[in-house]
């Protein structure tokens, strides 16, 4: 399939607009469970503790700094300048380099393990693939991670619905879509699939933050978005009238290893 330019600079004005509002991103933002890394360190055998980490498009550091809690060394990648500001603001003491996976800023064959937390999908695979194998050591691997919205918790879906009308998307096709034929159309890399669900509780205005900071809200006007935002507060103060919202996530790990040494 061929993409447009405008489709080229939709997606360029997407990834671009995290930089303003970086702050936001990292103060309501979901983290990540304990369960994944868990689950990583099951599929490649190896603990998180002392491995090399290069942790890519690492944004405010919200991955990274769940990997450091588990003992890993981590190098983080971010092309924004916005969110490499806040990162090292937050993680002052881990390194952070600018570049993206489609050239990464890394020398042969440096890392256990490369991380993509909701950020593969800014990257060309025809060239995140081969960097990623250039970088990892034989034997190391890749994993790619995205929260996704349980779909199956009926708020969530309806929810969900409603977002898809206001940008005339399908939001539950696009989550299907988070499959190993997408991550790598070239078919040289063999993932692994895991889904782990959990939940976190969170006031409705930090509810409502996080959904704002979304690139798709983020290149809108802010009128529309606020209009949006505030039509979301009332459905969803229907189901939580405490204004305490149980957000429930489904994360999509998809864990790939680079070939043993010859």
């Amino acid at each position: 399939m061929t993409t447009s330019r405008a489709d080229q600079v939709s997606h360029t004005a997407r990834a671009q607009s995290f930089n303003a509002v970086a702050a936001q991103y990292a103060d309501h933002r979901p983290t990540y469970p304990p369960a994944l890394f868990d689950a990583i360190e099951e599929l490649t055998g190896r603990p998180l503790a002392g491995s090399r980490v290069a942790d890519v498009g690492a944004g405010t550091g919200v991955a990274t700094a769940r990997l450091l809690e588990r003992g890993a060394h981590v190098v983080a990648v971010e092309p924004g300048e916005g969110m490499a500001a806040e990162f090292r603001r937050r993680l002052p003491g881990t390194p952070v380099v600018r570049g993206d996976g489609d050239a990464l800023p890394l020398a042969a064959h440096s890392a256990d393990l490369i991380t993509y937390a909701q950020s593969w999908h800014w990257t060309d695979p025809a060239r995140s693939v081969p960097e990623a194998l250039r970088v990892l050591r034989p034997g190391g691997a890749l994993a790619l991670w995205w929260n996704t919205s349980a779909l199956d918790v009926p708020w969530i879906a309806e929810a969900s619905a409603r977002a898809g009308r206001h940008f005339g998307r399908d939001f539950s096709r696009e989550q299907n879509d988070l499959d190993a034929a997408t991550a790598d159309p070239s078919g040289r890399l063999d993932f692994a699939r895991r889904t782990v669900r959990w939940s976190r509780r969170v006031p409705i205005d930090t509810h409502l933050a996080n959904l704002g900071s979304h690139s798709l809200f983020l290149v809108q006007s802010p009128d529309r978005t606020a209009a949006h935002l505030t039509e979301e507060r009332r459905h969803v103060l229907d189901v939580f009238p405490d204004g305490i919202v149980e957000e429930t996530y489904d994360v999509v790990l998809l864990l790939a290893s680079a070939p043993p040494a010859a």
